[in-house]
């Protein structure tokens, strides 16, 4: 999935408006949780805004505007240039256009067309539950059977409006809570048997991977700290959970996903039709029956306290922990390793001074607070390389959109679009957008930046609660990554390599 969502970088900068920082919607018509308040003076008569103008671009003729832009998103350009050359033809960060999937068989209950919404600003709706609705939009217009997941609409397609989607928010909040007694011994003896394992391959055969052993780490330490459950209780789903969660992950998704790498067959057996849930449902049904024996405690908690049923309990948890959090990790966390095992500038000597002398000797989340650099270039490697590209949001109401450079108006039952690799590269907020820059979110200035990091379904200053969308464990996924990055560098004088591969001999800490 890690190559699925690589982007390609541009340097030009396509957006309208560089050079002004735009300020967070106000709460009276979209709110951004967490952002930083901005005073506007009285001393003047305020004058009249402008009127909305109307959206450019077009969803073209039916069928074949859908189906032009959807070659151009999977095969011609690839999502970014695709959202790029939108923005550079139209002078606009917002738009209509169409996403996929589309003609010919999701020609069908599946509508393509979208209002793109790609600066900061415009973006910032997409979080304001007053005008968003989320019902059945995680990927779009176009949502996987659920019978994918027990045939429970699970909490990522609940609209906040939803009654159920408040219990099992909350349940969520708690399952992480109680996680946090385990969590960082988990994580870090999951560490340590990762690193061996990579030791040995790196002496016997010179190079080694560690994607393969970084899944099995994630899977057994987030089985244990989500669900309570141990994976060596079963030996088949300790060997074979992360393989099944990937072809459960990849069935549901394909039709969305650019992978660019077989064309035309790509568009002929990918992008064409819905995977029926049955080529997944024995390896699905299998770690189902896993959380239901091994992880009693959590699933009666949700039966109990939170009013759920039992297959409601445990098919929110399975996609807690194969599609948010093994998911997520398994995308992220390949590009933040990637970005340090290849640095040639000295930012690893830098991260490494500050992992060591910081923190105390044992490794916490209140230790890699006092980490600022090391959590900076998390949340550079997020803005960047966010785990989910693509967001949607559904208009609740008629409503007037802003961006960066004009106001519009959006009708009730239109879809919004945001590519965030594009949003988080608006040079009204970021300098140097296109440019990582390891040190962007220290100080005062980098946390205000917070307020425009998005990866998480809402800024990275802002408080999941059962009344918003955000995601539930957004800091434990910064602070679990800062403290993967400082356990490396705890252990290791020297890591060295390209993209996923460990080339140089590691050398360990003296």
């Amino acid at each position: 999935m890690a190559a699925m969502m690589t982007m390609k970088m541009m340097t030009i900068s396509p957006f309208p408006g560089h050079g002004r920082r735009p300020r967070p919607p106000s709460s009276s018509s979209s709110s951004v949780p967490g952002s930083t308040s901005t005073s506007i003076s009285t001393s003047t008569t305020p004058t009249a805004a402008p009127p909305p103008q109307p959206i450019p671009g077009s969803h073209g003729w039916p069928v074949v505007g859908p189906m032009t832009d959807r070659l151009d998103y999977f095969w011609f350009q690839g999502p970014d240039e695709f959202f790029r050359k939108r923005m550079e033809k139209y002078g606009s960060a917002v738009f209509r256009t169409n996403v996929p999937p589309s003609f010919p068989f999701f020609s069908v209950g599946v509508n393509p067309n979208v209002v793109a919404v790609l600066d900061c600003k415009s973006f910032a709706h997409m979080f304001d539950a007053e005008v968003a609705d989320k019902r059945d939009v995680l990927v779009g217009d176009f949502m996987p059977s659920v019978a994918f997941t027990g045939n429970v609409r699970t909490c990522a397609y609940l609209d906040t409006s939803e009654p159920k989607h408040g219990q099992i928010k909350k349940f969520a909040m708690d399952i992480l809570k109680r996680s946090s007694k385990v969590w960082i011994s988990e994580l870090q003896s999951n560490l340590d048997e990762m690193w061996t394992t990579v030791e040995a391959d790196l002496s016997s055969k010179g190079t080694a991977s560690f994607f393969l052993p970084l899944q099995q780490c994630l899977f057994k330490f987030l089985t244990k700290s989500i669900v309570g459950a141990d994976v060596s209780a079963s030996p088949d789903i300790a060997k074979s959970g992360p393989t099944i969660i990937g072809a459960w992950l990849a069935f549901q998704l394909l039709p969305t996903v650019c992978i660019n790498v077989a064309q035309p067959l790509e568009e002929i057996f990918l992008h064409t039709f819905p995977y029926p849930s049955f080529l997944v449902s024995g390896g699905y049904n299998k770690l189902a029956d896993f959380i239901k024996s091994q992880g009693q405690e959590v699933v009666q908690l949700g039966v109990t306290q939170y009013g759920l049923s039992e297959d409601e309990v445990v098919h929110n948890l399975l996609f807690i922990l194969g599609f948010n959090a093994f998911g997520g990790f398994s995308i992220f966390l390949p590009s933040l390793f990637g970005r340090l095992l290849s640095d040639k500038t000295g930012l690893q000597d830098r991260l490494r001074v500050e992992a060591r002398e910081n923190g105390g000797p044992n490794l916490t989340f209140d230790s890699v607070k006092q980490m600022p650099l090391v959590q900076s270039v998390v949340y550079e490697t997020l803005r960047l390389s966010p785990p989910v590209p693509t967001q949607f949001a559904r208009a609740r109401k008629d409503f007037t959109l802003s961006s960066n450079d004009a106001s519009y108006e959006i009708k009730k039952g239109e879809l919004l679009c945001g590519f965030q690799p594009l949003v988080m590269r608006d040079p009204t907020v970021f300098d140097d957008p296109e440019t990582f820059k390891p040190d962007r979110f220290v100080g005062e200035k980098g946390a205000e930046l917070l307020n425009y990091l998005y990866w998480s379904n809402g800024p990275q200053s802002g408080s999941p609660s059962e009344h918003n969308k955000q995601c539930a464990g957004k800091d434990y996924v910064t602070l679990t990554a800062a403290l993967i990055v400082a356990h490396m560098l705890r252990r290791y004088d020297s890591v060295g390599g390209e993209g996923l591969n460990i080339t140089a001999p590691l050398e360990k800490a003296k």
